[in-house]
């Protein structure tokens, strides 16, 4: 069964319901990893900021590299079966991490099968986000584009929230074991959710070149890219800040973020549809901004949370803004493809984030990399000013 519903706010909510608790679930694999897999690569196996950097960012640069499979997959064979092989494939990635274990003597090996594990999951995450954006505005049409990038969003967010300190209680209890375990199961639990939804059929029958979309989306995308620094940096180094300065629980810190980032999106989430996603995302990420200098300047675990709920909550607003515009300028048969293209932007920023801000790090120390990550955000802001004075193509 096909075609969208009407454009109601009670309709559209619980046509998307079942999809969005589903990438939830999905997305506690991530946020359980958040702030465990930082300081396993620290403290078990002895890694240095530089490896941290570049194991946390390589699940976003694969995720990068598989934007375009995806999209074209979902276009071309669904975006039900894209967002069932992304659940299969986040599962797996669980049994990868757990092989990394027995190599713990061997850190070096051990290392090289975390980043397998991430490769892994990134594939698997693509396929998740990808399908489930393009299947969600196809089940509400594009005019509600902008509020299925929210409620995503929320699930997304809301699971690096939670996920946080749910990572850190199963570490504390089974270690990185019970991480892995959990990795598993929950991307399982989530397909058990989507079985009664409506299907959306292929939006084409034909290949379009991913270069076509992504030249299309270019522009928002390099704002989601610039705005997206600020969560890069705080994904790879909130933690160890946290463990550099003696301030305790790091999860405390994700589930600042997540929380702002969830009660912006609560409060105004419409906005980008009704205002223009330009204008929203000009204001967002001045916001963002703001809140990765108070990181920066932060004395006590306190002001380092006020300053990521800050971030969370300016960023909040950023991605669907930035998304609307993106949405408005792709073509219309190319819904997967585009929301992979566009999502691109979001994995090339923390795929190099990670990998740079530690050797940033490693020559003029942690504080630094937010403020760093606070001029690249300010600077996605211009990018935003430039979408609202610029006429939206016909």
């Amino acid at each position: 069964m096909t075609g969208s519903v009407p454009a109601t706010g009670s309709r559209v909510f619980a046509t998307l319901l079942p999809l969005t608790v589903a990438v939830f679930l999905a997305f506690l694999t991530i946020g359980m990893q958040l702030p465990v897999l930082p300081l396993h690569l620290k403290t078990v196996l002895g890694m240095g900021p530089v490896v941290v950097g570049v194991v946390v960012g390589a699940q976003f640069a694969a995720a990068l590299l598989s934007r375009a499979g995806a999209g074209t997959f979902a276009d071309l064979r669904g975006t039900r079966r894209a967002v069932w092989a992304g659940l299969v494939t986040a599962a797996a990635s669980g049994a990868v991490t757990v092989l990394s274990l027995p190599f713990v003597d061997a850190p070096a090996l051990s290392v090289a099968v975390l980043l397998l594990g991430r490769v892994v999951l990134a594939v698997g995450e693509s396929l998740i986000i990808t399908g489930a954006l393009g299947w969600g505005v196809g089940l509400v049409g594009p005019q509600n584009a902008g509020k299925v990038m929210v409620w995503n969003g929320i699930a997304i967010y809301g699971a690096f929230a939670l996920g946080a300190p749910l990572g850190v209680a199963l570490s504390a209890r089974w270690g990185l074991t019970g991480v892995g375990l959990a990795t598993i199961a929950l991307p399982l639990a989530a397909g058990l959710l989507l079985g009664g939804m409506r299907t959306v059929a292929p939006s084409t029958a034909r290949r379009t070149p991913f270069y076509r979309v992504l030249g299309a989306v270019w522009v928002p995308g390099l704002g989601l890219a610039l705005s997206s620094i600020g969560l890069g940096v705080i994904s790879a180094f909130a933690a160890l800040l946290f463990t550099a300065r003696g301030w305790g629980d790091a999860g405390l810190v994700f589930t600042a973020f997540g929380g702002a980032f969830i009660l912006a999106r609560l409060l105004f989430g419409s906005l980008p549809d009704r205002l223009g996603g330009a204008r929203v995302a000009l204001v967002s990420v001045m916001i963002e901004a703001a809140g990765m200098l108070v990181i920066w300047g932060a004395e006590t675990a306190g002001i380092a949370c006020l300053g990521a709920a800050l971030t969370g909550f300016g960023y909040s607003l950023a991605f669907p803004g930035f998304g609307v515009e993106a949405v408005r300028r792709a073509p219309p048969q190319t819904r997967s493809l585009a929301m992979g293209a566009y999502v691109a932007f979001l994995d090339l920023a923390l795929g190099i984030t990670g990998p740079l801000a530690g050797v940033l790090a490693d020559s003029r120390g942690l504080t630094a990399v937010f403020a760093a990550g606070a001029v690249a955000v300010a600077l996605s802001a211009l990018v935003a000013l430039r979408l609202w004075v610029q006429p939206r193509p016909a």
